[in-house]
């Protein structure tokens, strides 16, 4: 009896200990499963933030690279005897090739992935780098910009969205702040930096056409090599969906603000397209200002004022922004006016500085309302539609410019150009009254 009580016992605590231990080990494993997770979760998120940057470097040094010949164009011109008119035309192929790649690429990244658009778009870059290295003929140098636009045109949609969507992942409870104020440093202050780089480096070597352009290719090969680690962030369909050329629109989008958005990228890039395809020209011949760092400088001050303004405004509400981005640019063109006519360098100056943050703040105001209303399947066809009216912009009012210059003098085919943009503004802010502009997130 004893013995059958004493069994009995040794039983409940062999059964209480085993229980214990089991639960005692789910409990460890559960924990330890939960640790994993997270770690897990963590790393991917920190993938995600060093790729948003990765991708915003790439996209920096991309934009800076399409505008470095700009401050070069002067000597260009006295090597190959180029007129103002053939410069321009220089300037509309890499507008070309913006515009071709936009219509046929842009918006492919949506179908395949981001990263499979973004590599191949700056080897191209890199590719057209080569290209202004082994010569400065004419025929290479139009080829090469239209290289250089083929790849722009692909990277712009593509990086924008990448960014918009690293950005997401990173930070998901976050505000876009971030991504608004990034997209836009790159894309037009990379514009600015460009022309700086290349400004000092043809300054200050011996080789004024190679000097820059080795600087940018080995840059290029490194953001291009950095890329690759950066996680993918879009899944290509499962059931293969046909390809067609670039529709621009925005699905199911709004599609009036679209249009006032797109109106509005159209005009910004005039000015950009002034003041790098005839701008520098313009002050080293009529102005008697011969200093290519000083040209380069100049392009820095408009471009940095585009993409400062664009990313101080963001408390502002939506109709300030709108009115103090077209006062300035309405106040800028004014004075570029009077400074092409009247020959005033400060002025003329002053006035790019004053146009280009007016531009800074209604572009990346459209750029935040395109990349929000926009559904997301469709975000890089929507952003590759706003570039691509965007780029018409910069090609066109400078085509005009070139045209205008075989009957008038360099300084009436600005002023007549700048007359035109300011008519064409008027009208915007007429019918828009603000509407273009989006909250940000």
């Amino acid at each position: 009896m004893l013995d059958c009580e004493l069994c009995r016992r040794r039983e409940f605590s062999r059964r209480t200990f085993f229980h214990i231990s089991h639960r005692s080990h789910s409990l460890i494993s559960h924990r330890n499963s939960s640790d994993f997770a997270r770690h897990a979760h963590r790393c991917e998120n920190r993938r995600h933030g060093v790729g948003f940057w990765i991708v915003a470097l790439a996209f920096l040094t991309a934009m800076a690279f399409s505008t470095a010949p700009s401050p070069l164009y002067p000597i260009y011109q006295q090597l190959n005897l180029l007129s103002t008119f053939t410069v321009t035309v220089v300037f509309a192929v890499y507008a070309l090739g913006v515009v071709f790649s936009l219509l046929l690429v842009g918006h492919v990244s949506d179908l395949v992935g981001r990263k499979k658009i973004l590599i191949p778009a700056l080897l191209l870059e890199l590719g057209a780098a080569v290209l202004f290295m082994t010569s400065s003929s004419l025929v290479v140098l139009l080829i090469a910009r239209f290289v250089t636009g083929l790849g722009i045109g692909i990277l712009t949609a593509t990086a924008t969205a990448y960014l918009y969507e690293l950005h997401a992942r990173h930070r998901p409870d976050r505000p876009s702040h971030r991504f608004d104020n990034v997209s836009t440093l790159a894309n037009i202050g990379g514009l600015g930096v460009g022309p700086l780089i290349a400004g000092a480096l043809s300054q200050w070597t011996d080789a004024p056409l190679q000097a820059p352009y080795v600087v940018f290719a080995v840059a290029l090969a490194a953001v291009t090599v950095a890329v690759v680690i950066v996680p993918e962030t879009t899944v290509a369909p499962s059931v293969r969906i046909a390809y067609r050329p670039q529709r621009i629109g925005v699905g199911q989008g709004d599609r009036p603000r679209y249009i006032a958005a797109a109106t509005i990228g159209f005009a910004s890039f005039a000015v950009i397209g002034l003041f790098t395809s005839v701008a520098t020209g313009f002050v080293a011949g009529t102005l008697h200002q011969t200093s290519r760092m000083l040209s380069g400088l100049i392009l820095f001050l408009v471009f940095g004022a585009a993409a400062l303004s664009g990313t101080s405004t963001r408390r502002l509400s939506p109709h300030v922004k709108a009115r103090s981005g077209m006062g300035a640019m309405m106040a800028g063109m004014a004075a570029i006016m009077a400074g092409s006519a009247g020959q005033h360098f400060v002025v003329f100056v002053v006035g790019g500085v004053s146009a280009g943050a007016g531009a800074g703040i209604l572009f990346k105001s459209s750029v935040a309302t395109v990349a929000a209303m926009a559904v997301p399947a469709a975000r890089s066809e929507a952003l590759a539609g706003l570039f691509f009216v965007s780029y018409l912009g910069l090609s066109l009012p400078v085509l005009s410019v070139g045209v205008t210059t075989h009957f008038v003098a360099l300084s009436t085919a600005i002023s007549i150009l700048v007359g035109v943009v300011l008519v064409l503004l008027s009208t915007v802010a007429w019918f828009t009254r603000g509407t273009f502009v989006a909250r940000s997130k």
